[in-house]
């Protein structure tokens, strides 16, 4: 008798697709504001495109613009990142990925696990089933509202969700870039290599199905010198001009015939700064910039993302440049940057809740590089930077909606305060919104021992727009809240500076906004990239009590965060955040590097 395959059944919340950096903060961010969340993924680590597997660094906003650095969960991420993988090591990566997802309390997450039905009622999904291919058991997952962050948009044609694939015509939406008629075309894929130099010639014999790339002619005015490495072969691209989800495995294979073909040119044909050069890691799996991107109930335009458009549902930001790779990818001629269409952008641009949900299917929300967006405004939003942003606003908004057994869209029209509050709170920039100080805290008469606090509660935790926003105290020198009579404070919220542009990092300038690095000079070989010095490491929490003594009830030591929330649940006449100095309670506590303590928000609730 022939055994049947079995089946796991889940009920959750709230339904994730997708375990790239946009799923991955969706799901975190729901599951930290209650929701029980099922993560279902594909492949056996987290990261998609920042994985191991495919090692694209996380670049976003604060990648081409000065203080956009992303915050919220991407910085907690980078810092850990940062502070316990100096090497830039990937199977460290992998596994800090890994930890965030699987320990996360409320998150059940299912790997190896592809996603290939739904069933569909009434324009509402009800469950979606994947099969895990390591234990040969499907899952079903039953859930009130599904998130798709799978990249392709599986959710699609699975349940009849509206979505676009291609090129728009300039007649559309009237933007600059678009074309006199659409086509289904797309921006391609590529596959990355990975090089280290060593102290020695190192010779290389390309496998015989590799292309031959006999000069530079031949290899399209690609910029190919090794110590132009900030450019990580990103050309290497195919897949534009064909289905970018249908023919993925036979773009694969000219990928790496390209790939191999192009380091045998480097090594082989002509002077390009790599005899001491090995290669030692090629992608098999490439990295996809597009595919389909949904419908929701409003479109992000080329004129929103230039025109910095103001939104009442604002949730997330870019800034990340219009960067348009044309279809012809690899075998476009790139003289004077023909292969790209570019634009800079000086502001970041709000992204409404509006494109974060379907507008068709009642309860299927998106986080990703599917987003609601034309193709030029895709060209800029779908870089991890700011798709990690609009992960953790889409999570945010899916647990406020099942918390009021909302759909999306109503949530989006009923309560948009309070998501945009929360996403506030959790150290999410949102470009024109402010936070407003917590009630606690408006009734306590801020102080400090050195300077002038008040910037703490200006509701703009960054440097932005020429002002600093923050307050530069002294070690050893406390801010306080005093209470006109004993209050109940049930905890702190502290934001230190983390150095958003990275500008004071040790380290390779390359890397300093990365997860990651994929190219190691000799140099770098035996050293360990920087973390930000002027974070604040060691603080303690004092407070007042009804017998006029100061206790310390909080001491921390070893600080690697630049947003934290300490719970104090103490009846206090005062309570006070004090930096402390290098040498505190006869330990050598060394700070990072800078003895300033400069912090952007210091509040009770």
């Amino acid at each position: 008798m022939t055994e049947l395959l079995k089946t796991k059944h889940h009920s959750v919340d709230i339904c994730v697709i997708g375990g790239g950096i946009g799923g991955m903060f969706t799901a975190i961010s729901a599951a930290r504001h209650g929701a029980k969340v099922a993560l279902m993924h594909d492949r056996p680590v987290l990261g998609g495109n920042a994985s191991s597997e495919i090692r694209m660094w996380i670049s976003g906003a604060g990648t081409r613009v000065r203080d956009l650095q992303e915050t919220g969960i991407m910085e907690e991420l980078q810092l850990e990142n940062m502070h316990r993988n100096p090497k830039r090591n990937y199977s460290i990566w992998d596994a800090l990925l890994y930890e965030m997802v699987r320990f996360e309390p409320n998150i059940d997450l299912i790997l190896n696990c592809t996603c290939n039905d739904a069933k569909t009622e009434n324009g509402e999904i009800k469950t979606v089933k994947g099969f895990q291919l390591t234990t040969y058991t499907w899952h079903e997952v039953e859930a009130g509202i599904f998130v798709d962050s799978s990249g392709d948009s599986i959710l699609a044609p699975l349940t009849g969700a509206e979505y676009k694939v291609g090129r728009e015509a300039k007649s559309e939406y009237n933007e600059e870039f678009g074309l006199d008629s659409a086509d289904k075309h797309t921006m391609g894929m590529s596959i990355l290599l990975q090089c280290r130099e060593t102290d020695h010639p190192v010779s290389y014999t390309p496998p015989s199905w590799a292309y031959d790339f006999s000069d530079d002619d031949a290899m399209k005015n690609k910029p190919h010198n090794i110590y132009a490495i900030n450019t990580n072969f990103y050309w290497i691209e195919l897949g534009g001009m064909q289905n970018s989800i249908d023919d993925t495995e036979e773009v694969r294979d000219e990928l790496l015939k390209i790939a191999f073909g192009v380091w045998d040119h480097m090594k082989n044909h002509g002077d390009h700064g790599a005899e001491n050069w090995e290669l030692e890691w090629v992608g098999f799996l490439p990295g996809k910039r597009e595919s389909r991107r949904y419908v929701g109930d409003y479109v992000l335009t080329q004129h929103d993302v230039e025109n910095c458009t103001r939104f009442d549902d604002t949730v997330a930001y870019g800034g990340w440049q219009i960067d348009n790779h044309l279809p012809g990818g690899f075998y476009m001629d790139a003289k004077s940057g023909a292969h790209l269409q570019k634009r800079r952008l000086s502001e970041p641009y709000p992204i409404p809740l509006r494109c974060l949900y379907s507008k068709n299917i009642k309860n299927l929300m998106f986080a990703g590089r599917n987003i609601s967006a034309s193709h030029v405004a895709f060209s800029s939003t779908r870089v991890m930077g700011t798709i990690g942003v609009i992960g953790q606003a889409a999570g945010t908004a899916a647990a406020v909606a099942v918390k009021y057994g909302l759909s999306p869209r109503d949530a989006a029209k009923i309560k948009i305060r309070e998501i945009q509050k929360m996403l506030l709170d959790d150290d999410c920039f949102l470009p024109g919104l402010r936070r407003e100080p917590s009630h606690l805290t408006k009734k306590a008469v801020l102080s400090a021992d050195y300077g002038d606090p008040s910037a703490l509660l200006n509701g703009i935790d960054r440097r932005i727009w020429g002002n600093d926003n923050g307050y530069f105290g002294k070690t050893n020198k406390a801010i306080t809240y005093t209470f006109e009579k004993a209050e109940f404070v049930s905890g702190v919220r502290i934001v230190f500076d983390s150095d958003l542009d990275r500008e004071y990092t040790d380290g390779n300038p390359d890397a300093l906004h990365t997860s990651s690095t994929l190219f190691f000079p000799k140099s770098y070989n035996n050293t360990t990239f920087g973390f930000p010095k002027c974070l604040v490491k060691s603080y303690k929490i004092e407070v007042l009590g009804d017998d006029s003594k100061w206790s310390t009830v909080l001491e921390i030591s070893d600080n690697h965060q630049r947003f934290v929330k300490h719970k104090i649940e103490k009846s206090v006449k005062a309570i006070r955040l004090i930096p402390l100095s290098t040498y505190h309670s006869e330990r050598k506590t060394e700070d990072y590097g800078c003895s300033t303590a400069h912090i952007f928000n210091f509040e009770v609730f």
